[in-house]
């Protein structure tokens, strides 16, 4: 299938410059408008039937052709991040504090692309659902579509998505059956003690001393907590207390970041976090307030879905260009909302390398999609389709 790139390397200068428009124009979850606009007239044009207002900007194309009724659903996402953009580029955002750091204007770029082309090129036989999902970005996006009646209104046998990964070489492609991506909860602790004057601390209950020996005391939780052959993260990414050097607060803040690869770690985490700040609080006569927010799960490929995408890619681009099972990553994805509720499977595609720009990690002004990925990404979702649906 190698045609398939070739081809579309020739033609990939429309949706490069698609990219590049989405880019300049960032927009953060669930106001994802002039994106959502641009997705839909492109579907619209390309005679695919638009649903539009799941998940508030969502927009899913749908192309039905012969007589099976086997259905498909792909995933882009397309929401921007809140971050002043670094890369000096030309097409960089013209909005003030925020950019296309994750790549999701080349996720959508690439999917378009290959919507223009399977619609001109009649060769399946089903239903295919292609999913443009906005706030991907601690949004929920997902979980709001599917609230609205994503499946419902499209039911699809599988759903695959692609993201592309900084530190792989370009167009590399990545799959892992089963756990691939951590889930990711938060936690905000208020320790309440009583504040005082600096120079008396023994009239006060010192909240900022309970908060340090708590941020130490997290640290036991996966060492002691976890067997060692799992994997946990518990981040304590802010403390704040205090304002003056000679007054005791009398609160301070802690904000957490927990992620696991397995659910029943997931869940051994949060009470261990519970009851760990609450038995340290008291020790310093203090009483904490510790405020649970889910965020999104444990990302698991099913198998039979993620074989079938290894198979795909294989026949592409060659062995040479596939990693058969990557490793895990503690990064989330909402995409695994859908995964929990349709078969399917999460790929990666290397957005480059050693000291190429695309090497830059996600979420860091200075990162940019590599555009090159643009054909080879486009090229991957054409061959799904056509080995999915085949005729």
């Amino acid at each position: 299938m190698t045609y398939l790139r070739d081809a579309l390397t020739e033609r990939v200068g429309e949706f490069i410059q698609l990219r590049r428009d989405i880019h300049r124009h960032p927009e953060l979850a669930f106001e994802e408008h002039r994106t959502s606009d641009l997705v839909a007239a492109k579907l619209q044009s390309w005679g695919y039937q638009v649903h539009r207002g799941l998940g508030g900007t969502g927009v899913v194309g749908t192309l039905q052709r012969g007589s099976s009724e086997r259905k498909l659903g792909i995933r882009a996402d397309m929401d921007a991040l809140p971050i002043q953009e670094a890369t000096g580029a030309e097409w960089a955002s013209t909005r003030q504090g925020l950019m296309h750091a994750c790549g999701h204007d080349g996720h959508t770029a690439m999917l378009l692309a290959a919507a223009k082309a399977i619609a001109q090129a009649p060769e399946f036989d089903g239903t295919l659902n292609l999913i443009f999902q906005p706030a991907e970005e601690g949004g929920g996006g997902a979980v709001r579509m599917m609230d609205d009646g994503l499946f419902e209104h499209h039911p699809c046998d599988a759903v695959f998505a692609m993201h592309n990964m900084p530190g792989m070489p370009v167009g590399h492609l990545v799959f892992r059956d089963g756990a691939a991506m951590a889930s990711s909860d938060y936690a905000t602790i208020r320790i309440h003690g009583t504040g005082g004057h600096g120079a008396m601390p023994h009239r006060a209950a010192d909240p900022l001393v309970a908060a340090s020996s708590i941020v130490m005391a997290l640290q036991t939780i996966v060492s002691r907590n976890v067997d060692p052959l799992h994997t946990a993260v518990v981040t304590v990414g802010a403390l704040h207390a205090g304002q003056a050097n000679n007054v005791i607060p009398a609160l301070a803040t802690l904000e957490l970041s927990v992620r696991a690869l397995d659910p029943q770690v997931r869940l051994l985490l949060a009470q261990r976090i519970k009851a760990l700040v609450t038995a340290q609080a008291e020790s310093f006569d203090v009483r904490a307030e510790v405020e649970w927010r889910q965020g999104y799960c444990v990302l698991v490929n099913h198998q039979a879905q993620t074989d079938f995408a290894r198979q795909v890619a294989l026949d592409l681009v060659g062995p040479e260009r596939v990693t058969l099972n990557g490793p895990q990553l503690t990064g989330s994805e909402d995409f695994a909302f859908m995964l929990e509720k349709v078969p399917g499977s999460y790929l990666l595609i290397g957005n480059g390398d050693g000291d190429s720009a695309g090497a830059c990690m996600v979420h860091n002004p200075a990162y940019d999609f590599n555009d090159e990925n643009i054909a080879t990404g486009s090229a991957y979702w054409i061959a799904l389709v056509r080995a999915y649906l085949a005729v």
